[in-house]
């Protein structure tokens, strides 16, 4: 039987080497059970911004993400967003769902994949 979180893994590795963005990366890479995973690393991009990121996956019929972080700073380590769902902000809706913005400002988020945050940072460095 294949290992079905060695493969999500090295999709997220595929994934980091042929993004046009990526400059360097820092990937640690933890298989709970062939079906579980943490994979948390730093990605860095031509401008000196960082994306920090970090999720906790089950592969069941579909990807779970039990817990996850995207985290975007610029080389100042000011805040440029996060995706997380720590659950902090229960007023939100799709709580505990939810995105950090510039100014301490928190907004409803649905929950991103990496792709999706490779995307939107590529857009902001457009």
């Amino acid at each position: 039987m294949s290992n079905l979180i060695d493969a999500y893994h090295q999709s997220l590795l595929t994934l980091i080497a042929a993004s046009p963005i990526v400059r360097t990366s820092n990937i640690n890479l933890d298989k709970r059970a062939s079906r579980a995973g943490f994979i948390r690393g730093d990605l860095y991009f031509a401008d000196g911004s960082r994306l920090h990121f970090r999720e906790l996956v089950e592969l069941q019929d579909d990807i779970v993400r039990c817990m996850y972080a995207y985290h975007y700073q610029k080389t100042d380590d000011s805040l440029v967003f996060r995706y997380d769902d720590t659950p902090h902000f229960p007023a939100l809706p799709d709580f505990p769902y939810h995105k950090h913005i510039a100014d301490n400002e928190v907004i409803a988020a649905k929950p991103p994949d990496l792709v999706a945050v490779l995307l939107e940072i590529e857009a902001l460095l457009e």
